[in-house]
Parts: C-alpha cells; structure tokens; sequence
C-alpha cells in the first residue's frame, strides 16, 4: 500500500503552514516554492484541505492560506483521510464496504484488519506540531563546544 501524491504533498503543504503558524496567511506560492511541489498542483490540494475544514484562505495581496487550529490539533491521519479516503490495505476493511460474499469464513480479513488498525494508530498519533519538532530538531546545530 502506497499513499498517492495526493497524501505526500498535501501533508508536505501542510507542514509549511504548521511551521509558519500564527505569522497569518502563508501565499501558496511561498508553500510550494518551499516544498518544492507545483503550485498548480497545490491548488488542488489546497482546494479539498480547505473543503474538509482543515485550512482557511484570505484573499487580496496580504493574502494566503493558513492551519484552521494549532498544529497540535491536526493529526497527519486527518490531513491523509481528507486527500485519500480512508486508509486500508484490502477493501474488505473499509467501512460500509461489502466486497466479498466469504467475508464470514476469510481467514486474511484478521490480518488486513489489524494492518488497518495499526497504520490509523500511527497517523492519528502524529500532529503537525510534532512534525515541526521533528524539523526543528533535525536542523539544530546540536554540536557541542567545549573549552577547556
């Protein structure tokens, strides 16, 4: 299972407006000048982040986009669900979903299901916030110097 574009850059793009959080509107320009992503291509993106409440866009030249919360509220599960749907190995596991006629006696249906459950575990306990940590914890200068 691989997630689409759809999810690397759109968590990409909303990354750089966790890191720019509380600055006020971010251009998508900048977003995707700094991420290296096509800004048409994160129009579209930005489009459905904003459909599903999770950016806000103000218009005019000081305009932008920026995080609807803090990014301690906004989890990488619920950036993926809004540009990928629900994350699954096999459809048999998606909700609402009736795919197979011998789902009583699937022996795999476990298995998919406890790789499902694993990787929603992981997305919804990662925030933005704990992203921006991360990169700034990567791009410390975290040598020491010592005097003697």
């Amino acid at each position: 299972m691989r997630l689409s574009t759809k999810g690397r850059y759109g968590l990409k793009a909303m990354f750089e407006l966790a890191l720019h959080y509380g600055e006020g509107p971010i251009p998508l320009k900048n977003v995707a000048d700094n991420q290296r992503i096509s800004e048409h291509y994160l129009e579209q993106l930005i489009a459905v982040l904003r459909k599903n409440g999770l950016v806000n866009s103000v218009r005019g030249a000081q305009g932008g986009y920026m995080l609807v919360d803090s990014p301690n509220k906004i989890t990488v599960g619920s950036i993926i669900r809004a540009l990928e749907g629900d994350i699954a190995p096999s459809d048999c596991v998606i909700e609402d979903s009736n795919v197979c006629d011998r789902e009583s006696k699937c022996v795999t249906k476990s298995v998919w299901i406890r790789i499902r459950d694993s990787i929603n575990d992981v997305i919804d306990s990662i925030t933005l916030q704990d992203m921006v940590e991360d990169y700034i914890e990567m791009n410390s200068d975290s040598e020491y110097m010592y005097f003697i």
